[in-house]
C-alpha cells in the first residue's frame, strides 16, 4: 500500500502546472488505476520536473510505451478538468 500523504507530497513539483497535473491524477485516478500504471505514476515521480513538463505536454516522449500511455492519460484528465 503507498502512503497518500507521501505521495501527495511528491507530487508538489517546481510549477503549478506540474502540481496540478500529478495531483489530478493521483486524486481521480491513482486508486483504481492498474499496477502497472501506479508502477509508471511513481516512476514519473523521480522524473527530474524539466523532462516530466516535456513529456506531460507532449514535446518528448518516453522509450517506454507505458511511461508515454500514462503520460497521455495525464494529460487528457487535465483537459477534462471543469
Amino acid at each position: 500500500m503507498h502512503n497518500r500523504a507521501q505521495l501527495e507530497w511528491r507530487c508538489r513539483r517546481g510549477t503549478k502546472e506540474l502540481d496540478l497535473l500529478m495531483q489530478t491524477w493521483l486524486r481521480q485516478e491513482f486508486d483504481h488505476s492498474t499496477e502497472a500504471e501506479r508502477q509508471a505514476f511513481l516512476e514519473l515521480l523521480e522524473w527530474q520536473d524539466d523532462q516530466l513538463i516535456h513529456l506531460l505536454i507532449g514535446s518528448d516522449v518516453s522509450d517506454q510505451p507505458r511511461i508515454n500511455e500514462l503520460a497521455g492519460k495525464i494529460r487528457s484528465l487535465s483537459l477534462h478538468r471543469p
